[in-house]
């Protein structure tokens, strides 16, 4: 007879080697912050944020990982993440969350976990028992090594993808269990990315992968369609269009000559020079036309409005993320006021999906009356309803405790309108 002891050893190198074996992702991870009960609390008091809506339960372990994913061509590249890890009981298996931040364009400094403030959002996640798996994307985060390719749908779902395979990785060496439940969200850019992520590891089950359900916020997934109009009337993100025109250059290669060709002075020095990682997007709205197309040459804006096969229409179809069939329940959150990404583009999605086969696909209406900014809170909270409904046993999702709810409409009415 096998000593036990021996049994349970060569049981624990078979499975440490075939994680090695089937991910192989991981490069590198690093504990980068702790975050108290304590610490936590004084951050809801700061945000005015009721424990009622979202508990205090555990303190949080934050992690810098470093992993490989793809471009299309099949390069290896490499790609940062952050892991929010709930200390919680040990052998509790945790939910997971994978995360994806709006636009950014700076890299994160030594020490941060954090893009426009939503670190706040995967901390309220993580404190009530969810691991955060938030990608970085390619590009951004810790490691230059492309230029991000912005609203780029596949690397967006491979970089996820590949993430959680790394933190697989990481769990084995920290002793950290997930269930079964896998959430997708982010907002802005990250509902894009969230969809991205989504579709991806629905069309690779061999990853061993599966998602519970997801709830990509005001993402911009009719980019050629619902989305389009912006370009020619007064916008006030108007850094988009060269942020997409550099990005799916990166990956498709495309124009002719140098990229800065396509705009009209002075734009075609200014914005090359702005892509240094030391501008962000209020660098660029100051230099920028209000409306965008204003920056562009006038033949390649007569492409765009003549020319269906126009390679800049091409690419914004190809990155669509509203014409699929999501096989797992979905909440599409979005508000009908929000000026930067167009309430229709959730519309557009919801419509299809449903009448082409999706089974438990819900819009979620955040407000009527919130910009962007305002938009994203109250989604953030609504998705966190939508995804602890289903860790208490709900199928399809469930819009959250009626009490919760409407301490959540008393404050959307005391929120004014920006």
């Amino acid at each position: 007879m096998i000593p036990k002891h021996l049994l349970v050893l060569s049981l624990s190198l078979c499975l440490f080697f075939g994680i090695k074996a089937q991910e192989d992702v991981l490069i590198s991870y690093e504990h980068i912050a702790h975050l108290s009960v304590e610490d936590i609390q004084q951050r809801y008091k700061a945000l005015g944020i009721p424990k009622l809506i979202t508990p205090i339960r555990y303190p949080i372990d934050i992690y810098d990982v470093i992993y490989y994913t793809e471009l299309p061509d099949g390069k290896k590249i490499r790609a940062s993440g952050i892991y929010f890890v709930p200390q919680v009981e040990k052998g509790l298996a945790l939910p997971v969350i994978q995360y994806n931040h709006g636009t950014a364009f700076k890299m994160r400094g030594k020490g941060s976990y954090d893009y426009n403030g939503e670190k706040d959002v995967a901390t309220f996640y993580a404190t009530d028992g969810y691991a955060i798996a938030w990608q970085d994307y390619i590009g951004l985060g810790k490691v230059n090594d492309h230029f991000h390719p912005y609203q780029h749908a596949e690397t967006e779902g491979r970089s996820g993808y590949d993430l959680l395979r790394a933190l697989r990785e990481v769990n084995f060496e920290l002793d950290i269990t997930w269930n079964d439940e896998l959430f997708i969200t982010g907002y802005s850019q990250g509902g894009h990315a969230a969809m991205a992520v989504h579709k991806y590891i629905q069309e690779h089950p061999e990853g061993g992968l599966s998602v519970t359900a997801s709830s990509p916020m005001s993402g911009a997934y009719d980019m050629a369609g619902a989305q389009s109009a912006i370009m020619f009337q007064e916008y006030t993100q108007p850094w988009y269009l060269p942020y997409l025109i550099y990005g799916y250059e990166s990956i498709y290669d495309e124009i002719e000559g140098p990229t800065e060709a396509v705009f009209n002075p002075p734009y075609d020095t200014l914005i090359p020079n702005m892509y240094d990682g030391k501008h962000d997007r209020f660098d660029f709205n100051k230099v920028l036309p209000s409306i965008p197309a204003e920056m562009v040459v006038d033949s390649m804006v007569n492409l765009f409005k003549t020319d269906s096969n126009f390679f800049f229409t091409r690419l914004l179809e190809e990155n669509a993320l509203w014409n699929w069939v999501p096989q797992s329940p979905m909440q599409i959150c979005y508000c009908q006021a929000d000026e930067e990404v167009f309430y229709k583009n959730a519309l557009v999605a919801h419509e299809y999906m449903t009448s082409h086969g999706a089974v438990h696909n819900r819009l979620r209406h955040t407000g009527r009356k919130f910009n962007h900014f305002d938009c994203a809170g109250f989604s953030a909270i609504y998705t966190k309803f939508y995804f602890d409904s289903f860790r208490k046993g709900s199928k399809r999702g469930r819009k959250g405790p009626i009490i919760k709810r409407f301490m959540i409409t008393m404050a959307k009415l005391f929120t004014k309108a920006k």
